[in-house]
């Protein structure tokens, strides 16, 4: 159990430490999850984290069978893991026509082992269900602790979507430019705390 605490510990203190650059690095997939009325319900999400952190949070972890983790066996650490992200509302914001959309608590989440690499399955239900004409979601830690990246293929998926929606997938742009007038600014006031929103995953819905 301590060693779950301190792998929670570590996301905290990732995505609560000023920090110019990545110390964790997650592969994402998300999904937008629509009602049948078409409202917004929620965003799924599915991280993949770097070899370093998945070892490093399977240390000293019990299992029945020497390298294979059950969700069973890995559902403390997927515990700990949501719970240590709220305070950092999981990364993951929202706006509904231009007004900030809040989330509840995460639901069906669990860690799986894969391709010698944890995953971290999660829900987020909005708080109040929206019907939208532009809807923009963006992932980012606003420290850069964390470097989201998300895959080639299907990045983004719009589960039961009104016919007619239109999806846009923006992947952070080079930051050499931004980084430097950052570097000129922020740094030399000791304000880097949103320093991550320059890498932004941006995702925009635009329904009829």
């Amino acid at each position: 159990m301590t060693k779950v605490l301190l792998v929670g510990g570590f996301l905290a203190l990732g995505a609560g430490a000023a920090s110019a650059h990545p110390h964790v690095w997650i592969t994402a997939t998300s999904a937008l999850v629509y009602a049948p009325d078409g409202t917004v319900t929620g965003v799924r999400h599915a991280w993949t984290f770097d070899d370093m952190f998945s070892t490093y949070a399977l240390q000293g972890l019990e299992t029945k069978q020497k390298g294979v983790y059950s969700r069973e066996e890995l559902a403390p650490l997927a515990q700990t893991n949501v719970e240590s992200l709220k305070e950092f509302g999981y990364f993951t914001f929202a706006k509904a026509d231009g007004k900030k959309s809040k989330f509840l608590e995460p639901i069906d989440y669990y860690l799986e082992y894969k391709d010698a690499a944890l995953v971290l399955h999660f829900t987020l239900p909005l708080k109040t269900p929206v019907k939208s004409r532009e809807l923009a979601v963006e992932v980012f830690d606003p420290t850069y602790f964390i470097d989201f990246t998300f895959v080639d293929k299907d990045p983004i998926t719009l589960v039961g979507a009104p016919a007619g929606c239109q999806m846009k997938f923006e992947r952070p742009n080079d930051g050499t430019a931004q980084t430097q007038r950052l570097n000129e600014q922020n740094f030399a006031s000791g304000d880097n705390s949103n320093y991550g929103a320059m890498f932004a995953n941006k995702i925009t819905v635009d329904c009829p």
